[in-house]
């Protein structure tokens, strides 16, 4: 049976509220606990990624104390220097007393010294007098830390800010995921577009369903995951995402939502987590677009609306104030519903074609009877 409705536009809109594993935008809403005190070394053990993916607060924070904390450390040591040659102001100096460093007579003149030193600046009041060993060692080692200190922090920086996760955020899926008819059969479908006019180049779609269910011995599963396949009209693999694609879900024998109905949808407890891997163009760096959609976010019985158009100097326009809305069309009121008329339709069609195989009685014929013999001429 099908359910005949009224054409509308139905705006995207969130109609509930439910706790997710990931949301909408690619967020997963998990947290670990009773962890070992032991196991927190591992992240200091792998500290290239722990900065990587550290807040940006974080960042900033140890950007700024690791070169001022390097100034200052070694604004100590030349304090230190300066102090055991007497150069400091107050010190009781001796005719023809030679200074290990002009001009750091302080705490204040060794601080900007040492940040002079490891940055390069050079003003040149300040400066070794080279009558010292002790300072052509110890500038030479706080020349290598700086250094050291300059590249890890521009690598932290410029990984941050090539994360693949930053491509990802120009990927977007759909609002929500429409239930109809596509091609004769009964299909999930959802929307995803680039922003970029550059390509994701290997792009691979795929879904997993999450929900609890019971374990034939009674124990309960929780996030039991489930394959979801999606695929566009030109196959699933490599998919080329120059323009918004709409995927579908064959709901069948072998779909998790076959047993579904448009009543008992919105009751459902399960969510629908959608991934796309690709690779980015023009950086080479693999990105992964995650969302997900909860029973109250798939509609039974819509279809998308077009978005994509011709204008008149040859250009293919993406209207994008339509990517989520969707309009209802008729659509069977559940699987069951939808393969019962199909068989029935099947049968008519064949009980058709057996009358037509049988023949049919030609009005314009007729049957005459002959009585008299018909003579037969031998040669």
């Amino acid at each position: 049976m099908l359910q005949v409705l009224q054409g509308h536009i139905q705006p995207a809109a969130h109609r509930g509220r439910k706790t997710r594993l990931v949301t909408k935008d690619g967020r997963c809403n998990i947290e670990f606990g009773n962890i070992e005190y032991s196991n927190h070394f591992a992240y200091l053990l792998d500290f290239w990624t722990t900065f990587v993916e550290i807040r940006w607060r974080f960042v900033l924070l140890l950007f700024v104390a690791s070169f001022t904390g390097s100034w200052f450390v070694f604004s100590l040591l030349w304090y230190w220097i300066a102090k055991s040659n007497g150069d400091l102001t107050g010190q009781n100096r001796t005719d023809g007393h030679v200074q290990c460093i002009d001009n750091v007579n302080g705490l204040t003149t060794a601080f900007l010294y040492s940040l002079e030193t490891q940055t390069t600046i050079g003003y040149g009041g300040r400066a070794l007098t080279g009558h010292c060993a002790g300072t052509v060692a110890l500038i030479i080692i706080q020349s290598l830390i700086g250094v050291f200190i300059n590249c890890f922090m521009c690598g932290v920086i410029l990984a941050k800010i090539s994360l693949p996760k930053r491509r990802a955020k120009t990927v977007t899926f759909s609002d929500t995921a429409v239930i109809c008819l596509k091609k004769g059969v009964l299909c999930l479908l959802l929307r995803v577009a680039n922003l970029r006019k550059t390509l994701l180049i290997g792009s691979q779609i795929y879904g997993k369903l999450l929900r609890t269910t019971t374990a034939p011995d009674g124990d309960t599963i929780i996030l039991d995951q489930v394959d979801i396949d999606f695929m566009v009209d030109s196959g699933k693999d490599n998919l080329f995402f120059v323009c918004p694609l709409t995927l579908y879900h064959v709901i069948n024998t072998s779909s998790p939502f076959y047993e579904l109905s448009a009543d008992s949808l919105p009751h459902q407890d399960f969510e629908l987590v959608v991934f796309l891997d690709g690779t980015a163009e023009s950086t080479s760096s693999s990105c992964q677009v995650r969302t997900s959609y909860i029973p109250q976010e798939i509609q039974w019985g819509f279809s998308f609306l077009p978005i994509i158009s011709r204008t008149k100097t040859g250009k293919y326009r993406v209207d994008f104030s339509n990517f989520s809305k969707s309009v209802r069309v008729t659509t069977p009121h559940c699987v069951h519903c939808f393969e019962t008329d199909a068989d029935q339709r099947s049968h008519n069609q064949e009980n058709q074609d057996k009358q037509q195989k049988l023949g049919i009685d030609n009005l314009g014929f007729q049957v005459i009877d002959i009585h008299d013999s018909m003579d037969v001429t031998k040669m």
